[in-house]
């Protein structure tokens, strides 16, 4: 068979040496990434706990209206975002109506394509319509809310294999995606929060193709839910105690859960320990809390923010900048 399309085809030195150990963030800073360049980022969380709110704000910040979410730096997009608005598409227009003030019209004219209702294709029967469809409006950035309305049958394998394809296929362009979907379904009920990417509805294939799927997680209607990762590009970023404020359209994280919030407040310092019990919110943090709770410690040092000592027993302790003055 001939191929026609031969962009994607590169030799094995070119295709090595095009990736750096540190992973681009297009939302994130060091190694607390939400979102890595070049990989789709699916945010997964019952209905009513801030998803649209928070995809919104991300599409806000690659648009240029603004440049951090929840603290981390988010750059912009290098062309517009479409933004496909399939599900409630005038309750989407309050929700982002809020964020923005008159003079944000000119580059929401300008950078942002908003898609009303569900898409002319099935993203199963038409891997490249995506991709198409990006074209046609100059995108370079894609978000869909959401993704149960833009394709049924998402529990069966051969549907999200499909879907995955597709999803492949706009990654394959050179351009981001950004998915918004739910948990299964039994999982609320239940109470339960998810804590595996098969907690995810629908075939294991959509989470498969994602690089990253953190979870919003509360109550409908809460102004505080809890954001951890499922799947992370580097480091897991979380739990955090994310507080929507839905009057003006901004989302920011308690300071009870920001660690250098936390270093900056703790006179004497902070031990792994006491960093795991209090980030984690577990009494009795086991091995795998307390080494991530060691590396978002030892990325502060490296970042200059904070500072280790050892007790005499050995025991490390860290220190915010600012109370070494």
């Amino acid at each position: 068979m001939l191929i026609d399309d031969l962009t994607r085809a590169i030799d094995g030195a070119s295709f090595v040496n095009g990736v750096t150990d540190q992973v681009p963030a297009a939302w994130g800073d060091g190694d607390a990434i939400f979102w890595a360049e070049g990989e789709p980022l699916m945010l997964v969380g019952p209905d009513g706990v801030g998803k649209t709110t928070l995809g919104q704000q991300v599409a806000m910040c690659r648009v240029g209206i603004r440049d951090t979410l929840l603290g981390y730096p988010i750059a912009p997009a290098t062309g517009k975002v479409l933004y496909i608005a399939a599900d409630r598409p005038r309750q989407a227009a309050s929700s982002m109506r809020r964020m923005v003030v008159p003079a944000d019209h000119e580059l929401l004219a300008e950078r942002l394509v908003v898609w009303r209702g569900p898409l002319p294709f099935s993203l199963a029967d038409n891997p490249r319509g995506l991709v198409h469809l990006a074209e046609q409006h100059s995108a370079t950035d894609v978000v869909i809310d959401s993704l149960k309305d833009v394709q049924p049958d998402l529990v069966k394998d051969e549907i999200g294999s499909r879907v995955n394809i597709a999803f492949q296929e706009l990654i394959a362009s050179g351009r981001e995606l950004l998915v918004l979907h739910h948990q299964r379904k039994e999982a609320n009920n239940g109470g339960t929060k998810p804590r595996r990417l098969a907690d995810v509805y629908g075939s294991r294939w959509l989470t498969a193709g994602m690089g990253s799927v953190p979870l919003l997680w509360g109550e409908p209607g809460d102004l505080v839910v809890e954001g951890r990762h499922l799947k992370q590009p580097v480091d897991d970023v979380g739990p955090l105690a994310i507080v929507h404020d839905h009057t003006h359209g901004r989302s920011t994280v308690d300071a009870g859960t920001d660690l250098e919030a936390l270093l900056a407040t703790a006179k004497g310092g902070l031990t792994v320990h006491d960093t795991a019990v209090r980030i984690f919110a577990n009494t009795s943090p086991d091995r795998n809390l307390i080494e991530k709770a060691r590396r978002k410690l030892e990325t502060l040092v490296k970042q200059d923010i904070a500072h280790r000592r050892d007790d005499p027993d050995g025991t490390a302790r860290y220190f915010h900048q600012s109370r070494l003055a």
